[in-house]
């Protein structure tokens, strides 16, 4: 007989499900080969039930994984049918007619059972530094054509059935890939971060009994649904609308790809629309992903309460096959993740009127700075790959400051690789990685700063650059503030006096090129008039901006010896207030 669920025990469960989630992640970086997935933190683990609805997720995974883990279950599921997974079963898959994502974001999940009742699915996303064709790194760029041109497709293949190994799928997946120890290695890693999970499920259930766990489960999904509609109901009812735009796809020259979201908000009960969306490019910056909707929603809601599926039960996402956040197979998808980070930043941008104490000017808005070189060691005769991923600025906010050289708001804790790391691992020499004076938007709160990160290759190899910039719609700023700076990719060749703005994946250079991964600075919030000149005189010391930043921008004005002229300062900042006025007037005019 089972007990009825009390408080004290569903809340025991409510916290040990995302514990499960973490514990599956600390055993997946601990025995993983790849520096993107022990280091960087490229991945996300969690619980799915065999509706697909998410159970738990740990805590920091990458959030854009989080979208579409359930209907790679569903699929699943309609391949294999419930009778189709045995325990034992571990299945393997990436392919983009399901959940649309660089190949290199390889799923692997294996049934959990419980009294021969398969209830659940462990499961693990995580990056493979390869797959494949051009995959080595973060994928092939916007170019690569098509999906076949970009690594391996796995489709919801069995790697072990019943616990026996695939040897002729093993076998294929070791003779394709360029690293096979090291995706292979990660491989095994997922598989045990898997196990780890069943055996902590069948602690779960041995000690509450099946009615209890499904009960909290349950529980949890309803509770979580009124948390956030109970936030969603304190904003006033409306249809709320933003833009904003890349300035190409890195195909189709001088095209910008528009990105609009309308968001209704209706007694507690939110739409997000993203119709006006570009349409499908042949560009490889096309996905197929809920994430830039629920990103969106669930930091809005609860960005520090653990997710389930409840988080989105109150969210009604409207994306039309064909859109470039819903594209169709095989439109290349290799570059996905550079624009959700800009579509999150443009649905909480249409907010701001109605949450204005709330809503951040734009941070960065791509990805990050990815950093990846490879080629051939000369010492060891074998390949390798740098990869880390660089933050950018964030927005000011409407009681401080933006964060500074921090990652996407699509990637969780994901952060960049260490520069002893990459250094002992690979011949290049990390000349540099410094914020950028004057990236950050000004503001009453300034934007973050970007970084600046100058590699040097000791070796001939390739480097990775992304082609996708937002120089025509940089990260804006919020009533008043200024636009952050925008990043980019610089390289200079030996011989070459300057750098030069540079794209395209697969770029051979010569020994001792040197590059730098520039990223973008966050928009400003609030007047920058009103910022105290104080903390101006205290970013000039810092050199967040620079002392004629200070007096364009804050019209703050400082001494030789940076003490702030305070008579000056109110000249400055009247001038700027006057140029204003009559600008608008010659507006109106």
């Amino acid at each position: 007989m089972t007990a009825p669920l009390d408080p004290v025990t569903l809340e025991v469960i409510r916290n040990a499900l995302p514990a499960v989630a973490n514990e599956m992640a600390v055993d997946l970086q601990r025995t993983s080969y790849n520096m993107m997935i022990y280091e960087v933190r490229d991945f996300c683990t969690a619980l799915v039930n065999t509706a697909g609805e998410l159970i738990c997720q740990n805590v920091g995974g990458v959030s854009h994984f989080v979208a579409d883990l359930g209907v790679v279950i569903t699929d699943g599921m309609r391949r294999y049918g419930r009778q189709g997974f045995a325990p034992g079963d571990v299945v393997i898959t990436n392919h983009q007619a399901v959940a649309g994502q660089h190949l290199n974001n390889i799923v692997i999940y294996a049934p959990y059972f419980h009294d021969g009742e398969l209830l659940m699915f462990a499961m693990v996303r995580a990056h493979w530094i390869d797959v494949g064709g051009m995959s080595t790194g973060f994928g092939a760029g916007p170019t690569v054509a098509d999906p076949w041109v970009e690594g391996l497709q796995l489709d919801q293949l069995k790697i072990y059935e019943a616990g026996k190994l695939n040897e002729t799928l093993y076998r294929v997946l070791k003779d394709n890939i360029r690293f096979p120890e090291s995706s292979l290695g990660d491989m095994k890693s997922q598989m045990a971060a898997c196990r780890l999970a069943a055996r902590r499920m069948d602690e779960l259930f041995g000690k509450y009994g099946r009615e209890t766990m499904l009960e909290a489960i349950a529980r949890i999904f309803d509770e979580t649904e009124a948390k956030c509609r109970n936030v969603v109901s304190q904003l006033a009812d409306g249809v709320y609308e933003a833009a904003a735009a890349l300035d190409e796809d890195g195909v189709t020259r001088g095209e910008p790809v528009p990105i609009r979201a309308k968001v209704t908000i209706d007694h507690g009960a939110m739409t997000i629309d993203l119709s006006g969306c570009s349409q499908e490019r042949r560009a490889a910056i096309n996905s197929r992903t809920l994430a830039g909707a629920r990103v969106a929603y669930k930091a809005l809601t609860g960005p520090l309460d653990p997710v389930n599926e409840g988080s989105f039960r109150a969210l009604k996402v409207i994306i039309p096959e064909g859109n470039v956040m819903m594209a169709r197979f095989p439109a290349p998808m290799s570059s996905w993740s550079v624009i959700v980070p800009m579509v999150v930043d443009t649905i909480v941008a249409a907010l701001a009127p109605a949450m204005p104490e709330r809503v951040p000017a734009g941070h960065h808005g791509l990805l990050g700075g990815s950093v990846v070189f490879f080629g051939m060691h000369p010492q060891t005769n074998r390949r390798f790959v740098v990869q880390s991923i660089e933050g950018g600025g964030w927005g000011g906010r409407p009681f401080e400051d933006g964060e500074s050289g921090t990652v996407s708001v699509c990637q969780g804790d994901v952060r960049n690789g260490s520069m002893e790391g990459i250094e002992l691992k690979c011949p290049v020499l990390v000349e540099a990685r410094a914020l950028r004076t004057d990236s950050g938007g000004a503001g009453k709160y300034r934007g973050g700063l970007g970084i600046d990160m100058q590699v040097r290759n000791l070796v001939e190899g390739k480097w990775n650059f992304e082609h996708v910039r937002r120089s025509q719609c940089p990260p804006w700023g919020l009533w008043g503030g200024e636009p952050g700076e925008y990043g980019a990719y610089l390289v200079r060749e030996p011989g070459e006096r300057e750098f030069r703005v540079a794209g395209g994946a697969h770029q051979a250079v010569p020994v001792r090129t040197e590059v730098i991964v520039r990223t973008g600075g966050g928009g400003g919030w609030g007047d920058p008039l009103a910022r105290d000149p104080m903390a101006v005189r205290a970013d000039v010391q810092e050199e967040f901006i620079s002392a004629h930043s200070a007096r364009e921008h804050y019209g703050v004005v400082l001494r030789d010896d940076l003490t702030v002229d305070h008579a000056a300062t109110e000249r400055a900042r009247n001038g700027i207030r006057s140029a204003r006025g009559h600008a608008k007037q010659g507006a109106k005019g």
